[in-house]
């Protein structure tokens, strides 16, 4: 009895890319943990969409320095104003310029260029916020806003303010009034202000609440003078409550799963 002749099998053929019902099969599906594992500049809370720059890594850099920098001066600005209000002033804190205005009320020659100087610090990281917006748009912007609708809606009033005024927003940021600055000021850079226009107008807005602050100083006089000599008696005690504050704060913080957050802009 003789075998049936070899007839080949039919090679399978693959599927039709033109019918996409036709999936592979599971040897070929990748692994769930095959997928690719997220970069650092992928995360939540950053305002980036791509990968950051050099220029985008030193905007942030700059606006971490800016938050450092008030995190320092924080617990120590009772202290210089008890110790030397001047110096106070020419760092462009309000109430060393008021304290500067009470001295020369009094024969302190320091208080013009105090005020001058006062006036440039006051104004010294203004430019980063700028640079922010001109690099990410509105980004910044959304990532401080957050999650919180009351934060969005101050937020979009603050830049829709900045869109239709420009300088005059920039002026009233100097005021003592709750406009979020920094919103406004990454609102212009993502508008489209110019650099030179936006620091020329900084500048004259800070030169002259400067003025305002030590003219208001100045107008207390003697009075102001002696609440700082009674205020220096417990300016210790004032500098290490602060700081004990911070260190409180920071211990309830620490811990966890914390999405990386854009730091904000120092307080004055």
């Amino acid at each position: 009895m003789t075998s049936p002749p070899y007839q080949p099998q039919p090679e399978p053929t693959p599927p039709d890319p033109a019918r996409p019902d036709e999936s592979p099969s599971p040897a070929e599906s990748p692994a769930p943990g095959d997928e690719p594992a997220r970069e650092w500049w992928e995360e939540p809370g950053l305002p980036w969409k791509t990968k950051p720059t050099r220029a985008d890594i030193a905007c942030l850099s700059w606006m971490g320095f800016a938050s450092l920098y008030g995190l320092i001066l924080l617990p120590l600005r009772p202290l210089i104003l008890g110790l030397a209000p001047n110096v106070l002033g020419s760092l462009g804190y309000r109430t060393g310029l008021v304290m500067t205005g009470a001295l020369g009320s009094l024969g302190d020659p320091w208080w013009p260029l105090v005020t001058l100087l006062g006036a440039l610090m006051s104004m010294k990281f203004d430019w980063i916020f700028w640079w922010a917006g001109k690099l990410w748009g509105h980004g910044l912007i959304e990532v401080w806003s957050g999650r919180s609708d009351r934060a969005r809606r101050r937020n979009e009033r603050a830049i829709a303010f900045a869109h239709k005024y420009e300088s005059l927003a920039i002026f009233v940021t100097y005021l003592p009034i709750p406009l979020p600055s920094a919103v406004v000021y990454a609102a212009l850079g993502a508008a489209g202000t110019k650099l030179s226009k936006f620091l020329l107008v900084g500048f004259a807005s800070s030169l002259f609440t400067a003025g305002l602050y030590v003219y208001l100083g100045w107008t207390i006089g003697e009075p102001a003078v002696a609440v700082l000599d009674t205020y220096g008696q417990y300016l210790w005690y004032v500098s290490l409550a602060i700081l004990a504050g911070l260190l409180v704060m920071a211990f309830r913080n620490r811990g966890g799963n914390r999405k990386p957050t854009i730091p904000g802009p120092p307080r004055v």
